[in-house]
């Protein structure tokens, strides 16, 4: 399966969410948007978190990286982490390659879908992305 970014919702500050039905409830799937680490170049190092965690929309979840700066990730949504990419730290060029498919950080169980109405489609976030280049 290959995400399709026009697809997706996008969180301000660069994360991107794919949600599915799973078992009857609703799957998030997150991860950080091709714009954002182009903007962040050389990645070096990501600090994830543990499964079994709860996230709540806007609360930071870990960190990025990158020989520019240290950059904050950010939750798009409620809920419990239920699946985290744990290969990922060590293969930061493969994100840069391929952060929609390759490149998801984690999976989170929703709690409140409520979240998901505040993103942005893919194109108010182009239009934002460009805005703020």
């Amino acid at each position: 399966m290959s995400r399709q970014p026009e697809k997706l919702l996008y969180a301000p500050s660069h994360e991107w969410v794919e949600t599915a039905s799973e078992g009857g409830d609703v799957i998030a799937t997150i991860g950080i948007s091709a714009f954002a680490i182009e903007q962040l170049t050389d990645l070096v190092y990501m600090d994830l978190p543990k499964v079994g965690g709860k996230v709540s929309a806007g609360q930071e979840f870990g960190e990025v990286e990158s020989v520019k700066a240290v950059s904050p990730l950010y939750s798009p949504v409620d809920g419990e982490i239920v699946a985290v990419h744990s290969d990922l730290p060590n293969q930061l060029d493969d994100l840069k390659e391929d952060p929609y498919d390759f490149g998801w950080i984690l999976k989170v169980k929703l709690s409140d879908e409520a979240a998901l109405a505040k993103l942005l489609d893919h194109a108010a976030y182009s239009k934002r992305c460009g805005e703020s280049a």
